[in-house]
């Protein structure tokens, strides 16, 4: 599933216009990176932690030549897993169905549009 996928996914199920969903999901992100940037952790309960992780400076080597090389110190995005996120992909926990979540209203959706007939193209023949 990709950001697209979970956007329409949320403005489906809560009902609410794509581009309102969009712009929450925007800056969720966005508030999670500056966060990790800045050295906080993010947490979200049942879900995980967001929080950068230190590495030290290193000597690695050159797979092809074999030559020692200096590898410098970094920070790189972390994600934990949360406890009741790691029961759901274990199998441990059940997820609630998708029509127990909570709506804004029952509203009736109206029908599809039927496309218009394909009009045949003109004979060419001669």
């Amino acid at each position: 599933m990709n950001k697209a996928e979970i956007i329409d996914s949320v403005a489906t199920k809560l009902e609410m216009s794509k581009r309102d969903v969009t712009a929450v999901v925007d800056h969720f992100i966005d508030e999670t990176k500056r966060s990790v940037v800045r050295g906080e952790k993010v947490a979200i309960s049942g879900f995980g932690v967001f929080e950068a992780q230190a590495r030290k400076a290193r000597l690695g080597r050159n797979p092809r030549t074999g030559e020692t090389v200096k590898i410098k110190a970094t920070k790189l995005p972390k994600f934990r897993a949360g406890a009741e996120f790691k029961a759901f992909v274990a199998g441990d926990k059940k997820m609630a169905s998708a029509t127990a979540a909570p709506t804004k209203s029952a509203v009736k959706k109206a029908a599809p549009k039927k496309a218009a007939p394909k009009k045949a193209a003109p004979s060419r023949r001669k």
